[in-house]
């Protein structure tokens, strides 16, 4: 009787630890999971760097701050933090020593993280490899380099996202909501912020600058304006290309760290949220005479011809895998110019999306073409393939420049 009450208690004993191991392993993939769709690896990952080890700069109008090393290393990670530490840092902005994080760190959206997603990733980040370097110093300009500063800034704006109701929405746009609004913070970048670096929740995700370039509405109204149907808006996400264009500058990690990694449920519930349970029509732009467009368009055209067309096609229909069309391209499609002026001028980076789907490098221009050329051709794709005017004039492009 006592052996067979043994053996009992050994199976249960056994039985319960492969319930727990088998409970930690599904947390630790839910947490990797989740640190996609957080975006964490974006910012606190140098390039060439090691995942997570920081080094990344950050660059904002106050100076340049730096990703910090969030591998579980002792000195210079989060291995001594707990996971209420760890849930502070997150969604306070509350370093373990007390110390304000700046708000680089979007815990201005993280505050409505979830307590259990954030352990969720707390403990899947334990489970890397811990890198022993520092992350460089941030040394932001007076006075916004006094933490102690934050403490004020904080009590007025940084719990400023809210959620909105969700009454009446489908489960979709709720899940949605929480991964556009939380865990992708978004909003961070596609909305405007006042001279103290705030979000502007008045405008919330209207377009924000970033580095020069414009983060463009996702306002429903202006993303069906650009072109963008519930459908397109996923495969974007998912592949980082569509028949609107393809991801560059910032949005191109996003794509590459972040959106190809998530379910595709959950890619068609931000892409409902965005555009709502029931989407306007995306609008469709009539191809455009060439003897109908401003005499600038039309000069234009021969400048396309010239640079563009061998990649992008001769009436702009693109090449599968080397250069996206730019019939139905969502940049040509934005009233504010400086995205299409900057690619122009800067060009884009070879770009490797999901599958076979990789963009040749395309070259900038700024050194071939003068004031005139660059707006002609501007003024030809918006006329051509944007459904805008061709009115671009050389004063307005040397403002953009200068911006």
């Amino acid at each position: 009787m006592g052996f067979f009450r043994s053996a009992l208690a050994l199976a249960f004993g056994l039985a319960a630890t492969c319930s727990a191991l088998a409970s930690d392993d599904a947390q630790l993939k839910r947490g990797q999971y989740l640190a996609r769709a957080a975006d964490c690896m974006a910012c606190h990952t140098a390039e060439g760097g090691a995942p997570f080890a920081g080094g990344l700069p950050i660059h904002s109008p106050f100076g340049t701050i730096y990703g910090t090393n969030i591998t579980p290393d002792k000195q210079y990670g989060i291995g001594n933090y707990s996971a209420e530490e760890f849930f502070a840092a997150v969604t306070q902005g509350k370093r373990k020593d007390g110390a304000n994080l700046y708000p680089a760190m979007p815990y201005t959206s993280y505050h409505l993280m979830r307590r259990e997603d954030s352990d969720a990733i707390f403990a899947y980040l334990k489970t890397i490899a811990p890198v022993h370097r520092p992350a460089p110093q941030t040394a932001l300009r007076f006075p916004f380099n006094v933490r102690l500063g934050l403490s004020g800034w904080n009590m007025l704006y940084g719990k400023s996202v809210q959620a909105q109701p969700v009454e009446g929405s489908s489960r979709a746009w709720q899940r949605g909501q929480y991964l556009v609004e939380v865990m992708g913070h978004c909003g961070e970048c596609h909305t405007p912020r006042n001279a103290v670096g705030a979000l502007q929740q008045d405008l919330r995700l209207s377009g924000g600058l970033l580095n020069g370039y414009l983060a463009p509405s996702l306002l429903a109204t202006d993303l069906a304006e650009r072109g963008w149907s519930q459908p397109d808006l996923t495969t974007f996400l998912k592949h980082g290309i569509s028949a609107q264009g393809s991801m560059f500058n910032e949005m191109f990690p996003v794509v590459h760290l972040s959106t190809q990694h998530l379910e595709d449920a959950d890619l068609a519930a931000m892409a409902t949220y965005l555009l709502g349970d029931n989407p306007p029509a995306a609008k469709v732009i009539a191809p455009v005479p060439l003897a109908q467009m401003s005499d600038s368009a039309q000069r234009g055209r021969q400048q396309y011809l010239n640079v563009c067309a061998g990649c992008h096609g001769v009436e702009g229909q693109g090449k599968p895998h080397i250069a996206v069309a730019m019939q139905g391209n969502t940049v040509l499609r934005q009233a504010d110019s400086r995205n299409l002026v900057k690619v122009i001028l800067d060009g884009i980076r070879e770009q490797q999306f999901t599958g076979f789907e990789r963009m040749q490098p395309m070259p900038g221009f700024a050194d071939k073409l003068d004031e005139r050329q660059v707006t002609d051709m501007v003024n030809y794709l918006r006329q051509a393939w944007g459904g805008l005017p061709g009115d671009l004039s050389e004063q307005q492009l040397a403002e953009l420049k200068a911006e």
